[in-house]
């Protein structure tokens, strides 16, 4: 079995933005948790309760991103980078489906599969995407809820 490296929290992730930032900790936490699971038995159901749970909190973070987005006028601001990230959101989402349905028709992903495509996503999303909007965000008033 490959090892899967656990990601490992740090200030290249802050996006500036407390709340996102909070919910960004406990998707990277909820993936640690899912590669610690995953390094036993493997089995159908593992791999759908972490596909449901992590799909349920990212849908979640994801009205709170696009709440914001709103909120400041992202879109009609920065229309393409607004665009870009909602089909980001929407195509992970569709992805992690994909993946759901394919586990209830037998087909299964190993570990690695479903470890690097979810921490690469998440990485990405936040180190680029993420951190845009929070640029944006704080450059066009954002203040945090106190």
């Amino acid at each position: 079995m490959i090892s899967h490296e656990p990601i490992l929290w740090n200030d290249s992730f802050l996006t500036g933005i407390d709340r996102i930032d909070e919910q960004h900790k406990v998707l990277v936490n909820t993936l640690n948790e899912a590669n610690a699971r995953l390094a036993g038995n493997v089995t159908r159901e593992l791999l759908e309760q972490i596909t449901r749970d992590l799909l349920s909190y990212a849908i979640y973070h994801f009205e709170t991103e696009e709440t914001l987005m709103q909120e400041y006028g992202y879109a009609g601001l920065a229309t393409g980078d607004a665009e870009k990230h909602r089909q980001e959101h929407r195509s992970f989402s569709q992805q992690v489906v994909a993946l759901r349905e394919g586990l209830r028709d037998g087909r299964l992903v190993t570990r690695e599969e479903l470890l690097s495509f979810l921490n690469n996503w998440l990485i990405n999303h936040i180190l680029y995407t993420d951190k845009q909007l929070g640029e944006f965000l704080n450059n066009h008033g954002y203040k945090a809820q106190t």
